[in-house]
């Protein structure tokens, strides 16, 4: 079987590839045309060595897509990664072909056939990747799934991943008990056999197996693990997959080693570079468009109520570290006269009536960009708790403090994928969402989570 699943994948991938490069190749001679329309004598002359120029300009704008990851065999990208991914592999490809340019005269095609190239060869791809989109819904084109255990880590994909939005590219074949091991799958789900996993996947034309069982010790199979790798079925444990399918770290089956070995968490100099440089024009583009807002907000909350415009709280930070958090001032003065932290909720009485507007709107959060600025804060990242409830959380949450290996943000992944926080159960599904980013964190999914953050804003979810 060496395997007719994965070469099917490798030739998708190519064909995509090979379909990708043809569309970009016919979208240089839509140009030429469309720039010489008035002008047959420049088109005649023009169409002389277009077939070699036409594909050079198709060779760097798919290899930038392969830089940007558009051609990885087990990866999905939502609609906005996707045109974000697109939109920079174009840009590359347009600085790449300039430098080529440069360097090769005769290989020029001119300004106006190449502006309209890249335009017409961006439409035609998203064409492309529509049109594929829509058949990776079939059923017969998902990648099947057999899961190798049907306790309660096994069941952890009915209960959590059990919408059909969930399993767009995945299909589950069945799951196969571990052993002895406590089964709590329906048995309609079951799949009882004497045959090894090698077998049942020639048998059901497996793509991948799912390694799920309650207990590991003892109970992995390992000799039929290392068979079914070398017959080229793809072998994965349930945290990847999670964290594939998911966007999430299942906190409740994750192991040290896990987070050891599974990659990520990149640190490197170049890494932080792009994150700051990505803070400072982030911040600086945003400060500078909402000033005249900030300024209306301070007014506002000024009229409304006695005391501080600005509100200053002590938060956890990077590696631990406390700085001060400044917000304006969405609560009445005396909201913790007590001296005891409390949680927001929904419908919070503390709230004066301007504050549960721009607690709303998220405008209450914009003086942070002046820690963004000056680097106690990031643009994007796990949002900054209070000391209080850190240490009370990192005694009760498993792998909590390790949010804090990256610095806290103005916004994050958490903040879309889950509503506000306010209590120990919120605060676990959250770190879930915080710890894939941190794990995950690059340029593009900044990016990303920035522009799907202005959705949250308009829209209010999340907010309390």
């Amino acid at each position: 079987m060496r395997t007719v699943r994965s070469s099917r994948k490798k030739f998708a991938i190519r064909s995509l590839w090979f379909t990708e490069l043809c569309v970009l190749i016919v979208s240089v001679m839509v140009a030429a045309r469309l720039r010489f329309h008035a002008d047959p004598i420049g088109l005649e002359h023009f169409v002389e060595g277009i077939a070699l120029r036409s594909l050079l300009v198709a060779l760097c704008l798919t290899g930038a897509m392969l830089t940007f990851g558009l051609y990885q065999a087990y990866v999905r990208h939502s609609r906005l990664d996707l045109l974000l991914r697109i939109g920079f592999s174009f840009a590359l490809g347009g600085v790449a072909l300039l430098v080529i340019y440069y360097v090769l005269p005769g290989a020029y095609i001119g300004r106006g056939v190449l502006a309209l190239s890249l335009a017409i060869g961006a439409g035609g791809v998203l064409g492309v990747r529509y049109a594929v989109s829509r058949l990776s819904t079939a059923q017969a084109l998902k990648q099947r799934v057999l899961v190798y255990g049907a306790g309660n880590n096994a069941n952890l994909i009915n209960t959590r991943l059990r919408r059909q939005s969930d399993r767009q590219s995945f299909k589950i074949l069945g799951f196969v008990p571990a052993g002895p091991q406590p089964v709590v799958v329906d048995e309609a789900q079951l799949i009882r056999t004497d045959e090894s996993l090698c077998a049942i996947a020639v048998r059901l034309d497996v793509d991948e197996i799912l390694i799920a069982p309650d207990e590991r010790r003892g109970a992995m199979p390992m000799e039929q693990m290392l068979n079914c790798v070398q017959q080229g079925v793809l072998v994965t444990d349930l945290s990847t997959f999670f964290e594939r399918e998911a966007g999430m770290v299942q906190l409740n089956i994750v192991d040290p080693s896990w987070l050891v070995f599974s990659g990520g968490f990149d640190y490197s100099t170049p890494r932080r570079l792009t994150k700051r440089f990505f803070d400072l024009i982030a911040a600086g583009a945003l400060l500078a468009v909402a000033w005249p807002v900030m300024l209306l907000v301070a007014l506002a909350v000024r009229l409304e109520s006695k005391g501080p415009v600005i509100y200053r709280q002590i938060r956890v930070g990077e590696h631990g570290r406390h700085f001060e958090m400044v917000k304006f001032r969405s609560m009445r003065v005396d909201a913790e006269s007590d001296g005891v932290a409390r949680w927001a909720t929904k419908d919070d009485d503390r709230s004066t009536r301007i504050g549960k507007f721009i607690r709303k709107t998220r405008l209450d959060e914009l003086p942070q960009l002046f820690l963004v600025l000056g680097g106690e804060m990031s643009f994007v990242g796990p949002r900054p708790e209070r000391p209080q409830f850190v240490e009370m959380l990192n005694s009760e949450i498993r792998y909590y403090d390790v949010r804090h290996s990256v610095k806290p943000g103005l916004t994050g992944w958490a903040q879309l994928r889950y509503p506000y926080g306010a209590s120990v159960r919120d605060a676990n599904e959250k770190l879930k969402f915080d710890l894939f980013y941190v794990k995950n964190h690059g340029l593009i999914f900044d990016l990303m989570i920035m522009l799907q953050t202005v959705e949250v804003v308009l829209f209010g979810r999340g907010a309390r």
